[in-house]
């Protein structure tokens, strides 16, 4: 009798200190019954919802645990992404950096990549790693630029590569170059085959991207729509370290790459940056979004207009935010997510 009631004390204690099983969503999102389920107070999270109805939000999904914890607009409505695609195709990266497919250290003018008018011989030196850090020096004309990005652009410094921060679409776009000729592949049937159909994206499809081609550059930009619950599925892809389920899709090591501080970007007002990801560091004057709080360690996707994925590792949290910005009068400012952001996290219990 006492060797059974040892074994079965072992079966307890082993079953008490056992690590909970992370949530994933199936064909469809599970939602809590109540938000109190997931650690949250239901008439604070209806202020963050009547805020939002005061701006232009179109939709918002919190997911905590993988599930659900509150919702509303029309989250299942496919918009534009703007500059979202930046941080899908750096998660794109990851597997063809690992297998040596995408050689980080590699330059321009090792690779071939070029633009007209040409690239000086110090811009050629520039290397995948400098474009994924914004950090390439080459201040060429690009598509898909917003005035402000023109505004700042540092025209007539000239920087040796990997030493300037600048928000630049030269070296994202040239990034999508760069894939779509080292693997082969065309940016968004890849989405579909290593993204989307592995964490099962209810509406994503390859004909949702498009390439925005023009006379400043040969280098095309590479937008896609998406609904709230599919980008939220890729943010919990993010925050589960690239597994889904018992699958890793993107190398947990490059997850921790691309997502950690790599640059101070205090000249657009923000904390930090990554490769293709904003990054929260109490580094500098600036936060990561105005009038909140945002920890170490979580990091966002943002599109033109106020589309926004943000993730919380530490807690288990994602947040996105949609605008119809198919109608340019439609904008969120960062000022108006950051207030937003700020009362969807005072609504945590």
């Amino acid at each position: 009798m006492v060797r059974i009631f040892s074994f079965l004390m072992i079966l307890v204690f082993v079953a008490g200190c056992a690590t909970e099983v992370e949530r994933f969503p199936g064909e469809t999102w599970d939602k809590a019954d109540a938000p109190e389920d997931l650690g949250f107070n239901s008439e604070k999270l209806a202020l963050a919802r009547d805020y939002s109805e005061t701006i232009a939000t179109a939709a918002v999904m919190i997911v905590s645990d993988g599930m659900i914890v509150d919702e509303w607009g029309e989250t299942d409505t496919k918009y534009m992404t703007h500059s979202l695609r930046k941080s899908v195709l750096s998660a794109l990266y990851g597997n063809y950096v690992a297998d040596g497919t995408i050689p980080m250290d590699a330059s321009m003018e090792e690779l071939g990549i070029d633009d007209d008018p040409p690239l000086t011989e110090m811009e050629r030196k520039a290397t995948v790693r400098d474009l994924m850090k914004s950090r390439s020096g080459i201040y060429h004309d690009a598509l898909y630029e917003s005035q402000r990005m023109k505004d700042l652009k540092p025209t007539g410094l000239i920087v040796t590569p990997g030493t300037h921060w600048y928000y630049n679409n030269w070296d994202f776009n040239a990034a999508g170059t760069i894939f779509m000729e080292l693997t082969g592949k065309d940016i968004f049937e890849a989405i579909v085959e290593e993204i989307a159909r592995p964490i099962g994206m209810e509406q994503f499809e390859a004909e949702d991207g498009w390439y925005v081609t023009g006379e400043e550059s040969i280098h095309p930009a590479y937008p896609f729509a998406i609904d709230a619950r599919d980008l939220a599925r890729f943010g919990l892809l993010m925050l589960r370290n690239g597994r889904w389920e018992d699958r890793q899709i993107i190398p947990e090591e490059w997850v921790y790459e691309s997502t950690r501080y790599h640059s101070d970007a205090t000249l657009y007002d923000v904390d930090g940056y990554g490769y293709m990801w904003w990054v929260a560091r109490d580094f500098n004057s600036f936060p990561h979004y105005p009038g909140v709080d945002i920890p170490d360690g979580a990091y966002s996707a943002r599109g033109a207009g106020g589309h926004h994925l943000l993730i919380f590792p530490d807690d288990d949290l994602i947040i996105v935010h949609r605008v119809d910005t198919y109608d340019r009068e439609n904008r969120v400012s960062h000022e108006e997510f950051g207030k937003l952001a700020r009362l969807i996290l005072e609504a945590r219990e």
